[in-house]
């Protein structure tokens, strides 16, 4: 997969600019790994008069059906071998576009500091992509591009020249030629127009794809005669998205004619209001309490031990400051349960990237669990018999030693309060034992004694003068001299 872009100058203003706009030099050959390959940038040519960027892409073809799932054309094949076979390593594609964004985001963004008057300017551009499928064939090719300022060749690719007979196939080489626009502005262009001429992507497209098109499509997509068209494409034909994004598009269109903010368009109704506020419900505050642990604490790479359908894990996929989340329970079950919760065949590229689930005993070492940041047993402990707490108190103190370890677990002294619960039984059926606040205590600083950690307690819930908080938490951190010893053991074994 192969596209190459092409600018010309002079010795006052040479071609080799163009190194600095895609902060990517002319004399080095680059490689990047992405989640389907390794897109490669190198120059073929580069002097003051002409240079050319070109970006290569190989496609890993297993990585595409693994991670695929059945997500557009690349994993969702008509047969078996189709997966292995196909046109996704040649043909420009999303996977491309992808790349393209992953690999030159800042010029996408119209961001240089090395040459911001040249990233703000247009310049004499040739775009060419030798393999591009077109559905739609080269009308809609000139259709979608010669609107934006481009003038447009395109040429069909013969099923076999061997045989012309049998006609053109619908693939094309693509070459687009521009004075007027800037590098940003074609880059945008073809983001969102490669994987609309192919007409599918190899990712679920979710609810973000439609912030991605609004923005990839700023100042050209509103007025694109053939809006619709794109629009729809781009969202692989989902109704709620297209209807969605066609709203949002008729609004920027309007604030542009009015000379106003969308915002002082889209007033007409004011913000609701609760007459009553509900209660929030105790597991709700306990995640809040979870996910206010760990932003202080700073992590950025968090195992939740004991998973279960995976309510934590999604709560902290929808914060970008964990960039590594790991979904650990021993029931397959359950894990089967998260995964669906959590959409992970339908998942886009970027999201599927920071989340795994697998299966695990706590009450054995396991080396997946080393080297995170931040651990979390969330109403965990209690389900386990007191003769096997010592097993997972080694294995995720004294084997994984996370530098955080957050604790929660039921406060018995509590239980008075809950008028549905019979006096002398424990809140769920599973639970082996249920500790009281000082048993809670003493447990949690011997640990952390054991294992050089601090350890301080939080109430979860509303903190009942007489009898505590519904939910107790305690919040283990590294101390300093068992960190540095950690880091020491870690460089003697590197």
């Amino acid at each position: 997969m192969f596209l190459t872009i092409t600018t010309t100058g002079t010795p006052e203003r040479p071609a080799t600019d163009l190194g600095f706009l895609l902060h990517k030099h002319p004399e080095k050959a680059q490689r990047f790994s992405t989640s389907y390959g390794t897109a490669h940038v190198l120059y073929p040519e580069a002097d003051d008069q002409r240079c050319t960027a070109a970006l290569l892409l190989e496609v890993d073809a297993v990585a595409l059906v693994r991670r695929g799932k059945g997500k557009g054309r690349g994993g969702a094949p008509d047969a078996a071998l189709a997966q292995y076979v196909n046109d996704r390593p040649y043909a420009a594609s999303s996977l491309l576009a992808v790349a393209l964004s992953a690999v030159f985001s800042s010029a996408m963004r119209g961001v240089c500091n090395a040459r911001p008057e040249r990233a703000a300017e247009p310049l004499p551009l040739r775009i060419e992509v030798p393999s591009l499928p077109a559905r739609g064939g080269p009308e809609l090719v000139r259709r979608l591009f010669e609107p934006l300022g481009w003038a447009v060749t395109v040429e069909p690719v013969p099923l076999d020249v061997r045989f012309p007979e049998w006609g053109d196939s619908r693939y094309v080489r693509l070459v687009l030629e521009s004075q007027a626009l800037t590098l940003a502005e074609a880059l945008r262009h073809l983001y969102v127009l490669l994987p609309v001429l192919d007409d599918a992507k190899h990712y679920w497209v979710a609810s973000d794809e439609v912030d991605k098109l609004l923005r990839a499509g700023e100042g050209w997509l509103p007025d694109h005669p053939e809006q619709k068209l794109i629009t729809s494409r781009y969202l692989s034909r989902r109704w709620s998205l297209t209807r969605e994004a066609m709203e949002r598009l008729e609004l920027v269109r309007l604030a542009e004619a009015d000379d106003s903010e969308v915002e002082d368009i889209d007033n007409a109704v004011e913000a609701e209001t609760e007459a009553e506020e509900k209660p929030t419900p105790l597991a709700v505050q306990r995640r809040d309490a979870i996910l206010a642990a760990l932003k202080a604490s700073g992590a950025a790479r968090v195992l939740d031990l004991g998973c279960g359908q995976g309510q934590l894990v999604q709560a902290l996929l929808k914060d970008p400051a964990f960039t590594e989340i790991v979904g650990v329970d021993v029931s397959m079950r359950a894990l089967t349960i998260a995964g669906r919760r959590l959409k992970l065949d339908r998942m886009g590229e970027r999201q599927a990237s920071r989340v795994r689930l697998f299966q695990s005993s706590l009450a054995y070492t396991d080396s997946r669990l080393k080297g995170y940041d931040a651990a979390v047993l969330s109403e965990v402990v209690e389900h386990l018999d007191l003769p096997r707490l010592p097993a997972l108190e080694y294995a995720v103190f004294g084997s994984a030693r996370p530098r955080t370890v957050l604790v929660t677990t039921p406060n018995v002294e509590y239980n008075v309060r809950w008028e549905s619960l019979p006096a002398g039984h424990v809140r769920h059926s599973d639970h082996r034992f249920e500790w009281t606040r000082e048993e809670f205590r003493a447990w949690a600083r011997a640990v952390a004694e054991r294992h050089g950690y601090e350890v301080e307690f939080v109430p979860v819930g509303l903190d009942d003068p007489e009898v505590g908080p519904p939910t107790q938490m305690a919040i283990f951190e590294m101390s300093t001299a068992a960190m540095n010893m950690t880091d020491e053991k870690g460089a003697k074994a590197a």
